[in-house]
């Protein structure tokens, strides 16, 4: 029996260290992590902006494991190399590269292996000179029977240490300077590979930023990654690490969310607007709001209204690109709401067609509203809704349903004013749709009611 017992935990002890010395196999990313490695099948700058301790940089080590050796699980979807690869990974000082990117990689000091990099394909450790345990380079086994090879960076060492080489992919944990950024952009001209970026953006909007926020590109993608997107904190914990910080950080440090000071138009706390979703009372007014778009979002949104306690709640929201009005209507067809619309879809030279662009949602199939979206006296003021729609955030009437509306949560988190305070309207269609909404609430109309059920939906061919 003792043999039998001894034989048992010798073999779980042989499956932890098989474990623990290829945990690129036991890879199982979040749905945000899954969303940023499949963005570099069709971008070439990525960027995974989340908050502390959230998996971000594990995200990056095992994506450049992957490259590093060619072992892609069934489920990846992003980019992929069939020869070894050169490629840099850097971080802020020489030392943080070590605490984190080249511990991600191998595993500590001792523990050589245990890493993003399996064991058996670790071929060399090169050390660094001057910072005790540092490596200067990881040689790696690709399956091709090549040998790839990562370099460490810090960007202490300045813009000049990013010059010279030619590189298949280069990974950037914590934000880097603006030069540093473009120099190493650089490296990767001939091959045209990837190049992405992972960290909490405590600086603000940084030229780094800046760049995949107000500046958009197909070359470039973002992902946000809230700790609302990860699995490994209970309610209780979650809770705990965001009242820990101090709170002109907890947005950034738990959400994401760069520090923009006086910039951001929305400053009320997401985990004071967010609710679990719930079946909507019949006398609850429902209405639609939508903002058009073709190169940028045209947003849908439903909006149901409280007026018992005059409390707006945002339902669910739909983004859609480069998409005609018809297929719009087939999308949201479905949700059986009279639609608010902006003041231009009354304008007549949509495609040379003559009709104005709201007809040709009717004709899809969308109950339009008469008229364009107002107040009860007629105005169209932008900043009064959207001074409307933060007072209604700051008094608890403005809510959120979780997990709905993750394209509005993200123009929320980065809505803001320019230095000299003016609306940058950049990125705030699926905002501009529920503030179309709020401001025709008058005309929302219950479930329950003869009209609602009078209401008449068709097929129109998309």
């Amino acid at each position: 029996m003792d043999l039998q017992i001894d034989s048992a935990k010798e073999l779980l002890r042989q499956l932890e260290r098989e474990q623990a010395e290829d945990k690129l196999l036991s890879y199982k990313p979040y749905l945000k992590q899954l969303a940023f490695h499949a963005a570099g099948a069709n971008h070439r700058e990525r960027l995974l902006m989340a908050g502390n301790q959230l998996g971000k940089t594990l995200a990056g080590a095992m994506e450049t494991a992957m490259h590093a050796t060619g072992r892609y699980p069934d489920w990846w979807e992003g980019r992929r190399f069939d020869k070894p690869t050169v490629s840099w990974v850097a971080g802020t000082t020489g030392e943080t590269v070590r605490d984190t990117v080249q511990r991600m990689l191998v595993g500590r000091q001792g523990s050589e292996g245990t890493g993003a990099i399996p064991k058996d394909a670790i071929i060399g450790l090169v050390p660094a000179r001057g910072i005790p345990d540092l490596l200067d380079s990881i040689r790696v086994r690709h399956n091709t029977g090549g040998i790839s090879v990562i370099g460490l960076k810090s960007y202490l060492r300045g813009r000049e240490s990013f010059q010279g080489e030619t590189l298949d992919f280069l990974w950037f944990d914590e934000e880097p300077p603006s030069d540093v950024y473009f120099e190493a952009l650089t490296r990767t001209n001939v091959t045209q590979g990837p190049i992405w970026l992972t960290f909490t953006p405590l600086t603000g909007i940084s030229t780094v930023v800046k760049r995949y926020i107000m500046e958009p590109s197909p070359d470039r993608s973002i992902v946000t990654m809230t700790i609302d997107d990860v699995g490994h904190f209970d309610p209780k914990e979650r809770k705990q690490i965001i009242d820990s910080y101090p709170e002109h950080e907890r947005e950034a440090r738990t959400r994401g969310v760069p520090t923009m000071g006086s910039g951001r138009v929305f400053t009320t706390a997401e985990e004071k607007l967010l609710v679990d979703p719930f079946d909507i009372p019949t006398h609850w007014l429902r209405l639609g709001g939508c903002d058009f778009g073709w190169t940028h979002f045209a947003a849908f949104v439903e909006l149901a209204w409280d007026r018992d306690c005059d409390t707006i709640y945002l339902v669910r929201t739909s983004r859609l690109r480069e998409m005609t009005p018809a297929q719009h209507a087939a999308e949201v067809r479905s949700w059986k709401l009279t639609w608010a619309w902006p003041q231009d879809g009354a304008r007549r030279d949509f495609a040379g067609q003559g009709v104005p662009l709201m007809e040709l949602y009717r004709q899809a199939g969308l109950d339009m509203q008469f008229d364009h979206a107002a107040f009860d006296d007629g105005s169209v003021s932008v900043e009064a809704g959207l001074m409307e729609m933060a007072d209604r955030m700051r008094g608890g009437r403005w809510k959120v349903f979780r997990g709905q509306n993750e394209g509005w949560m993200e123009e929320y988190r980065l809505y803001h004013r320019d230095k000299d305070g003016r609306l940058v309207a950049e990125n705030d269609d699926a905002i501009s749709a529920s503030r179309y909404g709020m401001m025709m609430r008058r005309f929302g109309r219950t479930t329950n009611s003869a009209f609602y059920r009078k209401i008449e939906y068709r097929d129109v061919p998309v």
